[in-house]
């Protein structure tokens, strides 16, 4: 979740439904990712606009086929994108048992807002696309990296996966995880503007954001940049660390840091993978597991340079 909220129930009724594809084997009978729209005429009519680019751009769809494709889940999980929320939510927000995420309309017409802002005043990064600088294409991208931050949370709910450190930092792993594998640079981008954007609302830390269980916020911004470029350092070093979005200090790790992260993901949900996306999801475990040993060689080789330059 982005922030904390309480359990609820809600109904169904009085909403589009989006079916997203089984995986069409022996485990279709397993749970499945449903995306579910409230009626326009329920929904409040500055929030109408938000919620459209994001039924059009179907990232939520796009996420939830994946996770379909690629897992067995115990039990169906329903995304509802609504007003009708548990008291107190006012952002995405998935629940204890993994089985809904709460997608308030409101909710994206602030990142909307916060993203408006962000073309209005941020120059443009050389590394996203010319046509998607635009306020729907960047709340699209941003709103599925906080998609795969919420299906982070789902699938340790649902799945009783293990977290050496709190589950906020593997929700955001998993949103990087995911996005960088199946959807390119462009949601990791879009997030981390969207992150500064909101970083510098927020103005001074307080107290409650330095004890929250969620990083503080810029600090993410560069959680996301550093897994995006230790993804691929040849594509990703000049427009990311030469440019100085990710400090030169930081960018030695991050190949490491994403070696760890991908490998670990494959690692705890390759118990859980479907039938038919066994054998792919093992293999690409196993070239995880390779690309990691060699990552923490090559790391091991300039760890003493790394360490006497910062």
């Amino acid at each position: 979740m982005l922030r904390t909220a309480a359990a609820g129930a809600l109904l169904v009724a009085g909403f589009a439904v989006v079916s997203c594809g089984g995986n069409g084997n022996a485990a279709a009978a397993n749970g499945q990712v449903t995306v579910v729209y409230e009626d326009d005429a329920a929904m409040r009519p500055q929030d109408r606009h938000a919620v459209a680019v994001i039924r059009t751009s179907r990232v939520l769809e796009q996420t939830a086929d994946w996770v379909n494709k690629t897992v067995a889940l115990p039990h169906d999980l329903v995304v509802k994108v609504t007003d009708k929320v548990p008291p107190g939510v006012t952002d995405a927000v998935t629940q204890p048992d993994g089985r809904t995420v709460y997608v308030p309309p409101a909710f994206l017409t602030q990142l909307e807002d916060a993203l408006g802002n962000v073309v209005k005043t941020v120059k443009r990064p050389a590394l996203f696309p010319e046509a998607q600088y635009n306020v729907d294409d960047l709340t699209a991208l941003s709103t599925q990296f906080i998609f795969g931050h919420e299906l982070g949370h789902a699938l340790q709910r649902q799945l009783h996966l293990p977290n050496l450190g709190l589950e906020e930092d593997a929700a955001d792993g998993f949103a990087s995880f995911y996005t960088v594998n199946e959807a390119g640079p462009g949601p990791s981008l879009a997030a981390a503007m969207l992150f500064d954007e909101l970083a510098r609302r927020e103005g001074k830390l307080t107290l409650e954001g330095f004890s929250s269980d969620h990083p503080v916020t810029q600090q993410r911004v560069f959680n996301f940049l550093c897994y995006l470029e230790g993804s691929d350092q040849q594509k990703f070093h000049e427009p990311l660390v030469d440019a100085g979005y990710l400090p030169k200090t930081r960018a030695p790790l991050c190949p490491q840091a994403w070696a760890m992260l991908d490998y670990g993901w494959w690692t705890q949900l390759k118990p859980h993978f479907s039938k038919a996306f066994k054998d792919q999801g093992e293999r690409k475990q196993r070239e995880a597991h390779n690309q990691l040993v060699a990552e923490t060689k090559a790391l091991e080789k300039e760890l003493d340079k790394i360490r006497s330059g910062q």
